[in-house]
């Protein structure tokens, strides 16, 4: 797999911003075959940084109404990764 289709876009939220910058940890959605490997060095070639470790975890898809019918919205896959302490992602 190639690191853009490993890595498919950083995750921007108030609590991520805030693990950012007291713990190191980044969010981003990543591809559902990835593993833990695989996405520790799509973001090490991506953006030049040491990741110390990576967690996992399958957001299963939403309910949502859609007038009289209902709908779900898709599954994804989300990586916290954890950086080595002399390390930052500028996401901004």
């Amino acid at each position: 797999m190639d690191d853009y289709s490993v890595v498919i876009r950083p995750l921007i939220t108030e609590q991520g911003m805030h693990f950012a910058n007291t713990k190191g940890a980044y969010s981003f959605e990543v591809n559902r075959r990835a593993n833990k490997q695989e996405i520790k060095n799509a973001v090490e070639r991506i953006y030049g940084v040491k990741v110390h470790k990576v967690r996992t975890a399958n957001r299963r898809g939403k309910y949502r109404r859609q007038g009289r019918s209902f709908g779900i919205t898709p599954s994804w896959k989300k990586a916290v990764v954890f950086l080595k302490p002399d390390f930052h992602i500028d996401l901004f």
